[in-house]
């Protein structure tokens, strides 16, 4: 299991259309993907228990990844939040 700590800095947040995205992305490794916010823990393939989790900026939460390709996971879609997650809005 590989953990990464982000800090959401993009004005939405993790909004529908941003999640959207990041939820294709996720959708590529066969590792199980989670995003964890507080004592609440989502799905990141699955849209509604991103948006359920209200990550909005400034938000701290951490990106698990568990799974045959959960190092390059959670490398990439750690860069994609903090990185490239301002460019989908």
């Amino acid at each position: 299991m590989v953990k990464k700590e982000i800090t959401i800095t993009t004005k939405t947040g993790l909004g529908a259309k941003p999640a959207a995205l990041f939820i294709q992305k996720a959708s590529n490794y066969k590792s199980s993907i989670w995003i964890e916010k507080g004592e609440r823990k989502a799905n990141a393939k699955s849209l509604l228990g991103l948006l359920a989790l209200g990550v909005d900026c400034g938000s701290k939460i951490v990106l698990i990844a568990e799974g045959d390709d959960e190092k390059e996971a959670v490398e990439e879609l750690g860069e994609h939040l903090s990185l490239k997650l301002e460019e989908s809005v």
